[in-house]
């Protein structure tokens, strides 16, 4: 899909960081935006950048909930007959061990992060085909992705089924001109640490801070993974490894994982201590 002027896209989470930087570079390119967020302040918000002319629908929508992307998916399909590009961007953030976690917690993050990328691709994805001309899906995952790190298993097993699902979407889709893309991005400075559950032993507030003083140094805005997401649109690539750390700890983690598994609980350790 090397033009994507007057494509019909669909980016979930588009109210804040990697999702709003993703709608707004789709609709610099001429693309027609359908945005959906679960905070209906700043969907409107980013409804209102882009413009009438580039937005075709904007829905407060929770990705997790199938009514509410049945309901999506029908109001999408009442005005064009299938989407072109799909962005499943939608997510949240869990930190905590095994010990940490409530049930209340893994249901959150796997609706959210895994579920919501499910529903999209099942609410979206029959019709594109059915439509035979082609398109492109887009999930949003993570290092922790292929990344195997103490401390997050919620977060991570969220991201490792997004990462199989979409390779094994993509292989699924093979000879229908629809692509498949997977998004690693790393340490991304965005303002998902406001939703994060902070779940590690000890004070959680110091926890907060000490993560939120850690993604304002990295400073690595979400413009450069929405460049990348278009970029795979466009090329058709598979695996899009955004930031160094995610392109470094890929190529580590299969050359020598006892190296990979040595630096995650290193790093967990500086991020949570103990």
């Amino acid at each position: 899909m090397v033009n994507i002027d007057g494509k019909v896209a669909l980016v979930t989470g588009a109210g804040s960081g990697i999702g709003r930087a993703t709608a707004l570079a789709l609709a610099r390119d001429g693309a027609r935006l359908v945005l959906c967020d679960v905070n209906g302040e700043a969907l409107d918000g980013v409804a209102s950048e882009i413009g009438a002319a580039s937005c075709v629908l904007a829905q407060r929508v929770d990705v997790s909930k199938r009514d509410e992307m049945k309901a999506l998916a029908d109001a999408v399909h009442d005005r064009v007959p299938a989407l072109d590009i799909l962005v499943n961007n939608a997510g949240v953030y869990l930190t905590g061990g095994i010990l940490d976690l409530s049930l209340e917690d893994w249901e959150w993050v796997l609706g959210i992060d895994l579920w919501g990328v499910i529903h999209g691709a099942h609410f979206f994805v029959p019709k594109m085909a059915a439509r035979a001309q082609g398109g492109h899906v887009v999930n949003v995952c993570s290092m922790y992705g292929f990344w195997v790190s103490p401390k997050v298993i919620g977060y991570l097993t969220a991201k490792f089924g997004v990462f199989g699902f979409s390779e094994a979407l993509r292989e699924d889709l093979r000879g229908t001109g629809i692509g498949v893309s997977t998004i690693c991005p790393g340490v991304i400075k965005t303002n998902l640490l406001e939703t994060t559950r902070l779940r590690n032993p000890g004070d959680a507030a110091a926890l907060r801070s000490h993560l939120d003083a850690t993604y304002q140094r990295r400073n690595y805005g979400p413009e450069k993974v929405a460049r990348a997401i278009v970029n795979a649109v466009k090329r058709n690539r598979r695996l899009v490894l955004v930031s160094p750390e995610s392109k470094i700890m890929y190529h580590i983690d299969r050359l020598c994982p006892p190296l990979s598994r040595l630096i995650a609980r290193s790093a967990a350790r500086r991020m949570f201590g103990r």
